[in-house]
């Protein structure tokens, strides 16, 4: 029985693999199946790498069949109402599986339905007759029985050799814990296998790498923020000290040097201000989250940076749902939309757009904001939300960035349980995309 149950599952899986392969193609190739469509539906499946052996079925959602080449549907014992089944399931994840074993051979049919626009627009039915597997499994259960009587032999001397694998990992464990306790980080256990033990030892091993990991990146955080503060601070000193030191300087060059110190003091208060807020997060200091109007909020943030904007002779553009609100705070949600369009906009060609999108699909909420910059190389993107990251370090210090905007967007959009993802433009610039959860208050008493 467990043989014929192993033979069994792998036919579950690979017929279904075959329709699920199928099923998807002829979603992408149509929006509606008809009788009318059998040339086009045998032009895709003849495309297809479909593991020889096997005979396909394809009906419209009414059940009426539009492709069977094998003629299998005219078998009296063919199974039509698994095709009813699966129809009424309306999911690929839950097709219809049917299979036996008898008269030496195995016999497995797979019904799953074609999905378009969250509609079933048919069903892919692949049947598989397989006398090889029959012999297989009859010779799989005569070795069975003789491997048994080899296996019961060898028990005893199987059982010591666990037994002993098992003390040796637990004592390995053992020593490592001490020597993490007693500060040695680097420690690592070295195991082999496959059991529980050994991936606890892996377990073990990756939490101390973690713990480097950490106290690495900490090192170069303070470092970054030393060297970020320590700009500002050093041009305000330089200018400062010119001042002071020359009598007779020229209240011209007086005043220059006064506006120069106050943009110092500015990005300086960027600076640290983004870094309070990157410790709020990382501090997880939770404020109560309420209903936030995303299309208000994308609004407002546009009405304040439309000043940059023109300065940065860029226009701004906007696609806005209705009813697409999301479970956050105001703060969190500014810095999020404020930061990926201050970013679009500093980073964009002149006389160029950036355009928002806001979505509402099913139960997410998308927020998109698209511009037509130089974008980023492709070696850059995997590090674009790190913490001061800059991919053209002398333009981003230009533009007034410090590379911790993306960050605390990264952050900002983990910390209220959506994602956040960049790509290139196949025209140029770059695509920020973020996905929340809808949010939908409750109206019952």
């Amino acid at each position: 029985m467990a043989s014929r149950d192993i033979i069994f599952s792998t036919k579950r899986h690979f017929i279904q693999n075959q329709a699920s392969l199928i099923a998807a193609h002829l979603k992408e190739a149509f929006d509606y199946l008809s009788i009318e469509d059998e040339e086009r539906v045998a032009a895709v499946v003849s495309q297809l790498e479909v593991t020889g052996g096997i005979h396909i079925i394809i009906t419209d959602n009414e059940g009426n069949i539009i492709y069977d080449p094998s003629g299998i549907s005219k078998q009296e014992n063919f199974h039509f109402h698994y095709i009813e089944a699966a129809l009424k399931e309306n999911d690929m994840e839950n097709d219809v599986f049917f299979s036996e074993f008898s008269g030496g051979a195995f016999t497995s049919t797979a019904f799953t339905p074609i999905m378009s626009q969250g509609e079933a627009i048919g069903v892919v039915c692949v049947h598989e007759k397989d006398i090889d597997q029959g012999s297989l499994l009859l010779e799989m259960q005569y070795t069975i029985r003789n491997i048994s009587i080899v296996v019961a032999i060898f028990s005893i001397v199987v059982v010591t050799l666990i037994i002993w694998s098992v003390m040796r990992n637990v004592t390995s464990i053992m020593n490592a814990v001490k020597s993490v306790r007693e500060g040695e980080y680097s420690y690592t256990i070295d195991m082999s296998g496959n059991d529980e033990l050994t991936l606890l030892g892996d377990e073990f091993n990756s939490l101390t790498g973690k713990l480097r990991e950490t106290d690495e990146l900490r090192r170069r955080f303070v470092a970054d923020a030393s060297h970020e503060l320590k700009t500002p601070l050093a041009t305000i000193r330089l200018l400062s000290d010119s001042i002071l030191q020359n009598e007779n300087i020229e209240p011209e060059t007086v005043q220059e040097f006064i506006g120069d110190i106050g943009m110092e003091a500015e990005r300086l208060s960027r600076t640290t201000g983004k870094l309070m807020t990157l410790t709020r997060l990382d501090s997880q200091i939770d404020d109560e989250l309420i209903g936030i109007d995303m299309k208000e909020a994308v609004l407002d943030t546009i009405r304040m940076l439309k000043p940059l904007a023109a300065t940065n002779n860029v226009s701004l553009r906007s696609q806005l749902d209705e009813d697409a609100s999301i479970r956050a705070t105001k703060d969190s949600v500014h810095h999020i939309i404020f930061n990926l369009i201050e970013n679009a906009i500093k980073y964009n060609q002149p006389d160029c757009s950036v355009f928002v999108r806001l979505e509402k699909k099913g139960n997410l909420v998308i927020l998109s904001v698209r511009d037509r910059g130089v974008g980023v190389p492709d070696e850059d993107l995997p590090y674009i939300f790190d913490r001061f990251y800059r991919v053209d370090k002398a333009r981003s210090r230009d533009a007034g960035g410090s590379g911790l905007g993306l960050a605390i967007v990264k952050d900002t959009v983990r910390d209220l349980g959506g994602s956040v993802t960049a790509g290139k433009r196949k025209n140029g610039g770059m695509t920020f995309t973020v996905t929340f959860a809808l949010y939908e208050e409750d109206t019952s008493d």
